[in-house]
């Protein structure tokens, strides 16, 4: 969901300084301004950074009004890319009425779409390491917006599952780099409320799609093309709002960008000067390492990043289970409209802001712990909030499935369960996502690119089978073998907080620098009690 390699791009001088001080018997004054973080070694005098700590062109220095308007330009391009992955589930009657296709076929709307976001990263990961946020977006958004074009004119469906494959290839982008862009502006101690808000967002978009969409396949003067029209002029306005607002913000590239002004202004006295960025492998060997080969290597071999994209891929693929799901129950058992059935993700919706905002108000201590830890609280202290979504997930499916059986249960009784299955599903992804970032510090991008692609597998294929296994099993038994895999997985978080340092300290890609940090506090209270 986010390029978050390069979020860590300052961490390996860190860890190289933080594993010298341990091995050399240096305690790390807990009580330093800076978040008590250890200092970096002198840097290379030939190499270029920032010019001070305040330096106004470091995007952590920027102004808080304008690091929000960043953060709401990332919020909008996020909900815009995944309100496109659903709102054509509302049209499919329609589009398959028209083009005479099978059920089958029809499936295939949102999952080609799917398929483009599984392809997507990784071009837009090492893209935006190598020519920089900015212009890796307005690229991308702009070619997803003029996708929508022979979406909407699509005269066969031929034309539009290829379009769709495309539209969610370009159209991936923000979820790729819009974590990296909050990272780049924000310090880790205030974080917290940004990453939530725009999690949440990846969240609202899916939501929003049926909704809307059910309006407008509803309307007696709007047809199914309409979705797309609308979905266009939709983005559209996200791409011109993230081209006239987003600044470019990855580090590495403004620091490029700088000795390059240097070398034009004095070409003779800074031919010495070099960017950290140049230094990086960007041969066409290199970026495959690190965006190819590097995150299934890591899959075969972590423990716990297979547990975590287990669990994910289950809640990633119950939420675009939904959108075929709850037709099932709300149009053919209780004779809901499209319109009235793509109202009931609200519930879903109310859900995920719900549990975005739990995980927030539960990690209020976290500025706390990042100094008492010296800048590296553990992993485990992010899960918090996923100890409480597991077992609501849990109960919100079993609600779901058992009132949604029977059409003499009100309709608003399955449809207040979608509250518990949202805020589970809210508060787990973002609680996970997070625990992968601070376990796999400079190798979260890899972590985080085998997630995607797994749960973006499973998102995809779920489309394929979901109206059959309701159908067949019927709509209690499909939840109750969702919630059941659910139960299994639910003690996930409480057994990571209790041994997940103990596999942390055996893992060959979790720097454990908490762990470190652990020994040397340690070291300091045996040194203070002689």
């Amino acid at each position: 969901m986010a390029d978050n390699e390069s979020l860590f791009h300052d961490l390996p001088r860190r860890i190289r300084t933080l594993t010298h001080q341990s091995s050399s018997g240096t305690i790390l004054n807990g009580k330093d301004s800076e978040s008590a973080q250890p200092a970096p070694p002198p840097p290379d005098s030939d190499e270029i950074t920032w010019d001070g700590p305040q330096d106004e062109t470091n995007p952590q220095n920027w102004r808080d009004g304008r690091k929000w308007l960043i953060t709401m330009t990332c919020i909008i391009m996020s909900t815009n890319v995944t309100f496109a992955s659903s709102a054509p589930s509302s049209a499919v009657q329609a589009i398959r009425a028209q083009f005479h296709l099978s059920a089958e076929v029809s499936y295939l709307i949102t999952f080609t779409f799917l398929l483009g976001y599984v392809l997507g990263p990784f071009v837009w990961g090492p893209g935006s390491e190598l020519i920089g946020r900015r212009p890796t977006l307005v690229f991308a958004m702009s070619i997803y917006t003029l996708l929508y074009i022979p979406q909407a004119l699509a005269p066969n469906i031929q034309t539009l599952l290829t379009t769709r494959f495309l539209c969610g290839f370009f159209g991936v982008a923000p979820l790729v780099s819009g974590g990296g862009v909050l990272a780049d502006v924000w310090s880790t101690d205030k974080r917290g409320l940004s990453m939530s808000l725009w999690s949440t967002s990846a969240f609202l978009g899916p939501v929003l799609g049926p909704i809307i969409a059910g309006f407008i396949v509803d309307s007696t003067s709007l047809n199914w093309r309409w979705v797309f029209w609308v979905g266009m002029m939709f983005a559209g306005a996200c791409t011109l709002f993230t081209a006239i607002f987003l600044p470019e913000t990855y580090a590495p590239v403004i620091l490029l960008r700088k000795v390059k002004e240097r070398r034009r202004a004095d070409p003779e006295g800074s031919k010495q000067l070099y960017a950290a960025h140049e230094k990086q492998d960007w041969s066409p060997w290199g970026i495959m390492k690190r965006t190819l080969f590097r995150p299934f290597i890591m899959l075969s071999q972590e423990l716990i990043l297979v547990l975590v994209t287990i669990y994910i891929c289950l809640i990633y693929g119950v939420m675009y289970m939904l959108f075929e799901a709850l037709p099932i129950i709300f149009v053919e058992k209780h004779g809901f409209t499209i319109a009235q059935n793509g109202l009931i993700f609200i519930g879903v919706g109310i859900g995920t802001v719900l549990g975005a905002l739990s995980t927030h108000f539960l990690a209020t201590g976290y500025p706390q712990l990042i100094k008492t830890w010296r800048g590296f609280p553990p992993p485990e202290e992010r899960l918090r909030a996923a100890t409480l979504g597991a077992p609501v997930f849990v109960i919100g499916i079993f609600w779901l499935g058992w009132t949604g059986e029977y059409a003499s249960i009100p309709w608003y009784v399955p449809a207040l369960s979608t509250i518990p299955v949202g805020f589970g599903i809210s508060a787990i992804f973002i609680s996970f996502l997070s625990y992968l970032i601070d376990t796999y510090l400079m190798y979260a991008a890899s972590a985080f690119a085998a997630n995607t692609v797994a749960r973006s597998l499973v998102a995809a294929g779920s489309q394929l089978f979901t109206v059959q296994m309701f159908g067949k099993m019927g709509v209690g038994y499909a939840c109750t073998l969702l919630g059941g895999v659910g139960l299994v997985l639910a003690p996930m978080p409480f057994l990571f907080f209790r041994y997940g340092a103990r596999v942390r300290e055996g893992s060959r890609w979790a720097p454990g620098l908490d762990l470190k940090v652990k020994e040397q506090i340690e070291e300091e209270k045996i040194g203070m009690a002689v």
